[in-house]
């Protein structure tokens, strides 16, 4: 049975008052019903972010409730790991390759940081802002919703732009992707595209199974 996102988004809401163990078994579950509509996408990383947005909706974080955008920095930079989801319409709008810091690892980010000067991606919960023209083209503002993990992201410049290497020539040459400063970079052909898609209010959950962020997230352990 296939259930409309905006449903299991309601669903998660519920069990986000649960302890970090059993909201994340919940919604996994409840997300795996689901798991048709994102290729590739874990159905428990699906859960996350959906305990994660339910919490940021009840906290008034959210902007733009329509687009959900997950990164699963688990998986390597060869592969597809991004996705943005469109909740209203129960559609998966893109699965991408995606760039992470030269600091955060080779092929596979191991590494992750807040710190400027570090080059590494950083995870958790993010919203997206504004536009703009910079040094990498038309770029996306972020901004960081986690404490002492991602709130330092406007400091450090980190946001969303095109990158030319981020292309199947690089994973040919390198058998990887090329690397940013700490952004999540995409394929120039349509980084334009998911950013007008994403920008102004919506949210971003960058995951990767590390354990003291996964059990410091307000976000994912009770919304406190």
């Amino acid at each position: 049975m296939r259930f409309p996102l905006a449903i299991l988004l309601s669903l998660a809401a519920g069990s986000v008052g649960a302890t970090p163990a059993l909201a994340s078994t919940t919604s996994s579950a409840r997300a795996r019903a689901f798991a048709e509509a994102a290729p590739g996408l874990d159905s428990s990383i699906l859960g996350l972010a959906l305990d994660a947005t339910a919490c940021a909706r009840e906290t008034g974080a959210i902007e733009n409730e329509r687009f959900l955008t997950i990164i699963d920095y688990s998986k390597a930079s060869t592969e597809p790991r991004l996705w943005v989801l469109d909740l209203e319409r129960d559609r998966v709008l893109f699965e991408e390759l995606v760039a992470h810091g030269q600091g955060s690892g080779e092929n596979f980010a191991s590494r992750f940081s807040n710190l400027d000067g570090s080059h590494q991606t950083s995870l958790g919960l993010f919203r997206t802002a504004d536009t703009y023209v910079g040094s990498n083209g038309y770029s996306l503002r972020l901004d960081g919703l986690e404490p002492g993990v991602n709130d330092r992201a406007r400091d450090r410049a980190i946001v969303m732009h095109g990158a030319p290497y981020v292309s199947d020539a690089n994973l040919r040459a390198l058998g990887r992707l090329g690397r940013s400063h700490g952004c999540p970079a995409l394929r120039p052909a349509i980084a334009r595209t998911v950013i007008d898609t994403i920008k102004n209010g919506s949210l971003v959950f960058a995951y990767y199974p590390d354990r003291q962020w996964l059990k410091g997230s307000r976000f994912l352990n009770g919304c406190s």
